[in-house]
């Protein structure tokens, strides 16, 4: 098989696309040929030697995919030709990938294998914000920073869907014009202390202390990634003077068996389905063309995901 590989950190110079032995699954996993795969900061992370990293080199970043099976244990209830999708299984930058069965999630008619690909890591981590972190509901107002990115943008649409009403943070007034053509309100100034929004879903890190600022009294913030770095030390005195929660958010913490998993994904595909949530990609590559792909990634000027195509 093909591979999208590195051997050093570094800038996507480094990548290199070559053939490697084809993966040899264990008992509990199944052989998918890949068709799409989705490109996630984390991989960039991966390659520049800053995040968690499977294997020895060359290595195989990606997480992220969504393809057919090729073989899959006796009594797996998987079978050769079923078609599947994954957001949580390493070496997914490649044509084939062993992954846990437990990990794999069947696609409904209705999902084909780029939206798949394009939505399952953002997709539930929005399910995951909008359900466990906070319930969001009608009457609800909503600030979600990096609003135009791949998790923002969906809460964005989950939100409304649920009937909240959802605001958007972003760093650019490009991404904003993308969320107000969707009918949203789209920021580019970090609203004034005393919003008094139900909830605040900061991705970015740094800005904590002014989103702790931005609820109503017995608001709360959900603190979810560190984009732009460090969160800043919290006095609890700030949550004790306004009655504010401070919540945490990993998706990996529910993510919990191959039913949670399926219910999760299940109720992202209803909604996909039903048009209630529209999944942009930004653009495809050939896995060949990896390099390309990450470059274009780091700009932080697309909207929507990036995918990797094996043919």
């Amino acid at each position: 098989m093909h591979a999208l590989t590195f051997s050093s950190f570094g800038g996507p110079e480094v990548l290199r696309y070559i053939e490697l032995p084809d993966p040899q699954p264990g008992h509990d996993q199944a052989l998918v040929r890949l068709s799409a795969i989705g490109l996630n900061f984390a991989d960039v992370y991966r390659r520049q030697g800053r995040y968690h990293l499977r294997g020895a080199p060359p290595y195989v970043a990606g997480y992220e995919g969504a393809g057919v099976i090729v073989s899959a244990p006796a009594g797996s209830g998987f079978a050769p030709g079923d078609r599947v999708g994954f957001a949580d299984a390493p070496f997914a930058n490649a044509e084939l990938v062993a992954v846990d069965v437990e990990r794999l999630i069947p696609l409904p008619d209705a999902i084909d294998a780029d939206t798949a690909a394009a939505s399952l890591l953002q997709g539930l981590t929005a399910q995951f914000l909008a359900n466990d972190s906070y319930t969001l509901g009608r009457g609800d107002r909503a600030l979600v920073h990096a609003a135009a990115g791949g998790v923002g943008g969906l809460l964005m649409q989950w939100g409304r869907a649920r009937g909240a009403t959802m605001v958007g943070f972003v760093s650019s007034e490009a991404k904003a014009a993308h969320l107000r053509a969707q009918g949203f309100e789209a920021l580019t100034i970090m609203p004034p202390a005393g919003s008094n929004f139900d909830v605040v879903y900061d991705s970015t890190g740094t800005t904590v202390l002014d989103s702790l600022k931005q609820v109503r009294i017995g608001g709360t913030v959900v603190f979810y990634g560190m984009a732009a770095g460090q969160p800043p030390a919290v006095d609890p005195r700030l949550l004790m003077d306004g009655s504010t929660r401070l919540v945490g958010g990993d998706l990996w913490n529910v993510l919990t068996s191959a039913e949670e998993r399926r219910r999760r994904a299940g109720e992202l595909f209803a909604l996909i389905a039903a048009g209630s949530l529209q999944v942009p990609v930004a653009a495809r590559f050939p896995l060949a063309e990896g390099a390309a792909a990450h470059a274009l990634l780091e700009t932080r000027a697309t909207v929507g995901k990036v995918l990797l195509l094996t043919t």
